[in-house]
């Protein structure tokens, strides 16, 4: 946020109602604001779950945390039993706070616009990030404020979707809250303030990395049809999750962003490809990712992700500066700067899952609208354009990224026309269109 958004802030917190105030983090976003009519301390906010997985199921419990007066009371998922096993986990916490009759309990691919035709103040987008696009638009459309989780979209038409629905949510005073979250750790947030008040210097190069384990994987079920099994292991297709750059380690693409004002790269150019996760049932993203971006005034950013067992883990990002070293490693929980002075992060730990929905709900009550559209679009985008590089072996710019006229996404997804064969890109092969 720019000096000038920080003090507007400061002042349109001053008008709250005394002792409501917003998080004092909320002052430390990234986000643009802006005055809307607030919903009243007495009114109970209603809140509507689209995909109703662990995550989403997890959203909703933080959304049901964030404020006293606020209840679930539709969901939406293609599968009934994701229903069923969210009611449950969140009535053992939440049981006061469930509002989600039968009839409010909507199956299938076109659940969604059933639930948004629904009396719902804030929704809930956790399905997969190739209906993300379709989710936001109709959301947006409809006149909801939403949490979005990352990434917002699959491949650059969906981008551009994206783009004019955070647009119009701006013309309309709607919220959009991402789930890039590290945004709203207090740790992070303190770093990067430092990185970019200049306690690196001139930043030169950035690296990051999301090197994990394998990822999660169903085993298929008794009666699971081959189209349920892709449904429910989507993350291995990559006309549905984007691949795993895209749908995972774009959280430390977005590290090189915030550590650079949110700048789009220039271009990039890398590899990547399946070594370990080979079999058929993994449908064919790839298992590694290494990808060099270049941004304005030729700085570098080296990013590299793998999902493979029984390797080195790592998840972090260090900022490379004409005065000094940053770093903030996830894996070792360390914000630490050496240059011209020498810093190390001793404030609050929050929990950035919770203070998203925090300061989502807490400035739905003072009339602020948080927008983090923009910085979750062209994270993704950089997420995106890193994939097209790898598969394609090219360098890429971000024009030609942006201006890709391929869909992934097939119109109108339903029960009998499910993608599931694929080719695993070939690097030197596979052309971007």
């Amino acid at each position: 946020m720019s000096d000038h958004n920080r003090r507007e802030f400061i002042k349109l917190t001053s008008l709250a109602i005394a002792g409501s105030m917003l998080p004092l983090s909320a002052c430390r976003t990234q986000q643009e604001l802006a005055i809307a009519p607030a919903f009243a301390p007495d009114y109970k906010i209603k809140v509507g779950l689209i995909g109703c997985g662990g995550r989403g199921t997890g959203a909703a419990n933080q959304a049901l945390n964030a404020d006293p007066n606020v209840e679930l009371v539709a969901m939406a998922d293609i599968f009934p039993d994701q229903i069923e096993n969210s009611l449950t986990v969140l009535g053992q916490i939440h049981s006061d706070k469930l509002n989600v009759p039968e009839e409010r309990q909507f199956v299938g691919f076109d659940s969604y616009k059933k639930l948004l035709n629904e009396d719902v103040d804030v929704v809930l987008l956790a399905a997969p990030p190739s209906f993300r696009p379709d989710h936001l638009e109709a959301s947006v459309a409809a006149g909801k404020h939403i949490f979005c989780e990352k990434p917002v979209a699959v491949d650059a038409v969906g981008y551009h979707r994206v783009v004019d629905a955070v647009k119009s949510a701006q013309q309309q005073n709607l919220s959009i809250v991402s789930g890039y979250c590290w945004r709203y750790h207090e740790p992070k947030r303190a770093f990067f303030d430092k990185v970019l008040d200049g306690s690196v210097g001139d930043i030169r190069a950035v690296y990051s990395t999301y090197n994990t384990g394998a990822a999660r994987f169903e085993e298929r079920e008794p009666g699971w049809s081959d189209e349920e099994f892709i449904m429910r292991n989507w993350m291995y297709y990559t006309w549905l999750s984007g691949d795993h750059i895209v749908e995972q380690a774009v959280h430390s693409i977005d590290f090189m962003a915030w550590a650079l004002g949110d700048q789009t790269p220039v271009s990039a150019m890398g590899t990547g490809g399946r070594q370990v996760r080979t079999e058929d049932k993994f449908g064919y993203i790839y298992d590694h990712f290494a990808i060099t971006y270049e941004y304005p005034n030729n700085v570098k950013g080296f990013h590299m992700s793998r999902q493979q067992a029984n390797c080195e883990n790592s998840y972090k990002a260090e900022i490379f500066g004409s005065d000094g070293v940053g770093i903030a490693n996830v894996t070792r929980n360390v914000h630490a700067i050496q240059g011209r002075e020498n810093w190390n992060y001793s404030g609050e730990e929050n929990n950035m899952y919770q203070t998203q929905h925090d300061e989502l709900f807490a400035g739905l009550r003072k009339g602020l609208i948080l927008n983090d559209g923009m910085n979750m679009a062209n994270s993704t985008m950089a997420g995106i354009m890193g994939r097209m590089a790898a598969y394609t072996g090219q360098r890429v710019t971000w024009e030609e990224a942006v201006n890709s006229t391929e869909i992934l996404m097939p119109e109108n997804v339903e029960w009998g026309n499910i993608k599931g064969s694929g080719k695993v890109a070939m690097p030197g092969e596979t052309r971007l269109t």
